[in-house]
């Protein structure tokens, strides 16, 4: 599947120097960083109140007239694209016209995910969250930032909406990147080769998210998972897809901090 025209990365990289500023004031120095921690977003850092899920339905409905039996099609755990592939496999759309239905759609759905968000209730940052965003964010060894099935400019305005701002993550790979969650993890480290001076791989990268595909996206470049149940799985489903652990949310920080260095 192509690049979505929506988004342009480039912005999201540190420039090739010995010292940047952090969004924290704090010095970041190549080849001293060490961990990349990469959070999902939605169900793992907000709740957009069905924003996103009313926004793509509606996508669809006004791009191909169908409004058929959709609601029975997860969106948790999917990029963006994989969600509408799926929805248009239900409403039994020509599979001939899905590449470039796809793109228009999401397109759309960018457009109408703004105006919801204007106009809707406020998404809602869960517990915890900002407090173990700043203490990442205080260390000089890490860098922070989202590994998502959300499109760049999906995740940039569901975040802002929530009062947290899209830049304070370095680096980023999202549903615009690719239809397939489990190739994200790659694009990530390749990105945060230009912030930390290397290329990531094993324990020094972990995947922060609520569904079990945050916890298998990884495996392929040795990731650690950590799970969180504040979206619609538990604990011990986290656990059993593979986390290395799971909490019921950000509320205390402490036990995440100290699996993410362990």
């Amino acid at each position: 599947m192509r690049r979505l025209r929506d988004v342009h990365l480039s912005h999201l990289l540190f420039p090739r120097c010995d010292r940047v500023q952090g969004m924290r004031g704090k010095a970041w120095c190549h080849g001293f960083m060490k961990k990349l921690v990469l959070f999902d977003v939605d169900g793992t850092l907000i709740a957009t109140r069905g924003a996103g899920r009313r926004a793509i339905q509606s996508a669809l409905l006004e791009e191909i007239g169908v409004e058929g039996p959709l609601d029975g099609v997860r969106f948790d755990g999917k990029t963006d694209p994989q969600i509408v592939r799926e929805l248009l496999k239900v409403a039994r759309h020509p599979e001939d016209e899905w590449t470039s239905l796809i793109t228009e759609i999401c397109e759309h759905y960018l457009e109408l995910l703004a105006t919801e968000l204007d106009e809707g209730p406020a998404p809602r940052v869960y517990p915890g969250v900002h407090r173990l965003l700043d203490a990442l964010e205080d260390r000089s060894d890490t860098v922070v930032g989202l590994l998502t099935g959300n499109l760049a400019r999906g995740a940039r305005l569901k975040l802002n909406a929530a009062g947290i701002l899209f830049e304070r993550f370095r680096i980023g790979a999202f549903g615009s990147d690719h239809h397939e969650r489990a190739e994200l993890p790659a694009v990530a480290v390749e990105r945060a080769a230009t912030v930390m001076g290397n290329v990531p791989d094993g324990n020094d990268v972990v995947i922060i998210g609520d569904t079990p595909a945050d916890m298998t996206c990884g495996r392929g470049i040795g990731a650690r998972a950590i799970g969180v149940a504040t979206g619609t799985y538990t604990t011990d489903e986290l656990l059993d897809a593979g986390g290395y652990t799971a909490v019921p949310d950000f509320a205390d920080p402490e036990p995440v901090l100290a699996a993410i260095y362990a």
